[in-house]
């Protein structure tokens, strides 16, 4: 883009005008936002030329990176071919069915049909609606209850952020509506100590069948989770998890969902974060990695167990949105994943990036600020703590996670804090050239953290 104005003149026009997500608008515009004027490859640049590295693939979704012309190219074309038209009225765009076809062939082989919607958020609105127009087809009406886990993220709408599990969004807006409860999440750091992993994954798993008795598996409808929880801290399940969690909502019949908005598109290293963990869900919602972030598209991959109701049983679905399968989102959808397919990100996610940096987080968990480390694929997470021995945490007050993402922006990183868990999902095209740069500018923000922190007395 042309630099037409002076940071501090963007700052000034922001504060006057824009209403950022998830922000304190009275704190922003005394501070002034951080305007990001370009990208390429994994890096940005700010309005005032400073580079940064996108440990974040934007909002974990930029999985090609900055700048790829194949996606520039692909859009292009479809705007001037056909720049919109909708999905309703029984009509459809060819990029539309075209992506739906592809969807369908890297996914699990249960899915073989996909509701398309703009966002993750509305995603997850669709779960809602479907699962229960699923189960009112079968005659009973009385399955509702959707469960899901405290400090999980499903989006900011109001059925996404009840579908969440987090309590600062349930304070606003008098959330979560009725017919959806919480279990607790399996974060063996805060949960599980003195216990095996294993044993804790079976342990955090039962919380759901218990859930399920209390309120009677004749009230439950589904069950919807992050394979690995992201904006909740990377909080990656003991590997007995899923696979229990599979085995209880099969027994009672309940639905499983996997929200697969940030593990989706080889994230963790397969196609689908159910894939790596080993479950089998009957509904996926994806969006973010899919075009990755290019253009807003999200949707929910519907298994067969769904679908054979829903179109067998007939009858209008009363649901859906202006922008559902919209051409330019689709084409460049369709790129997106063509790309990742012909460049072969997700076998070198799998293969080599995924576990070259495991070897980095291993390392990094010796710094004697880090409690626990944790990776899967190209996403991960560092559990700051005041006594590495003991585990013990600082107290929440002094944000010592935000005091380390203010090291990591001043030294051209980009690193997410969550509480005292400082986590990274970068971009799937990264070099390990790229994977020893980010590790290098980690360790060095976490040793001026580790200063600070003594220089404070707070160690």
């Amino acid at each position: 883009m042309t630099q037409t104005r002076t940071t501090e003149e963007w700052q000034a026009a922001d504060a006057a005008h824009y209403l950022h997500p998830f922000t304190d608008f009275k704190s922003l515009a005394q501070k002034g936002s951080r305007v990001i004027a370009r990208g390429d490859n994994i890096y940005l640049w700010d309005s005032d030329g400073a580079k940064l590295l996108d440990a974040m693939s934007g909002l974990w979704c930029v999985n090609v990176g900055y700048g790829r012309q194949e996606l520039i190219a692909a859009a292009t074309h479809q705007l001037k071919e056909l720049p919109f038209y909708n999905s309703f009225f029984q009509t459809a765009t060819p990029p539309a069915i075209e992506l739906a076809e592809l969807l369908t062939e890297v996914s699990p082989p249960q899915f073989k049909h996909v509701f398309f919607s703009g966002s993750g958020s509305e995603g997850n609105d669709t779960v809602v609606r479907m699962v229960r127009r699923y189960w009112d087809l079968l005659g009973q009406p009385e399955r509702t209850i959707l469960i899901s886990r405290n400090n999980a993220y499903h989006g900011s709408t109001m059925a996404g952020a009840s579908l969440g599990g987090m309590s600062g969004m349930h304070a606003q807006g008098g959330l979560p509506i009725p017919g959806i409860v919480h279990i607790e999440q399996p974060f063996w750091f805060e949960h599980g100590k003195g216990m095996t992993r294993e044993a804790f994954g079976l342990k955090a798993a039962g919380w759901l069948e218990e859930k399920i008795v209390e309120l009677g598996a004749d009230k439950v409808a589904a069950f919807i989770g992050e394979p690995v929880q992201g904006a909740g801290g990377v909080i990656v399940p003991p590997s007995t998890y899923w696979p229990e969690i599979q085995r209880i909502c099969d027994k009672y019949g309940i639905l499983l969902v996997s929200d697969e908005v940030i593990c989706g598109f080889g994230r963790t290293g397969q196609w689908f974060g159910c894939e790596t963990f080993g479950f089998r869900p009957d509904l996926m919602t994806f969006a973010k990695g899919v075009t990755s972030g290019y253009i807003p598209l999200g949707g929910v991959m519907v298994g067969d167990r769904i679908a054979d109701v829903l179109i067998g049983q007939g009858g209008e679905f009363n649901h859906g949105y202006t922008y559902s399968g919209h051409p330019v989102a689709c084409a460049v959808a369709l790129a997106n994943i063509r790309l990742i397919q012909r460049d072969h990100l997700v076998e070198g996610v799998r293969n080599d990036l995924g576990p070259y940096l495991a070897e980095h987080f291993s390392a990094l968990a010796e710094h004697p600020l880090i409690g626990e480390a944790q990776s899967v694929g190209l996403m991960g997470a560092l559990q700051i703590v005041r006594d590495k021995a003991t585990g013990q945490t600082f107290d929440p007050s002094l944000e010592v996670g935000m005091l380390c993402r203010g090291h990591c922006f001043g030294n051209g990183l980009i690193m997410r804090a969550v509480g005292d868990r400082m986590i990274i999902a970068p971009p799937l095209v990264m070099t390990r050239a790229q994977i020893d740069e980010m590790a290098g500018l980690i360790r060095k923000c976490l040793d001026l953290t580790l200063v600070d922190a003594c220089g404070r007395g707070w160690l």
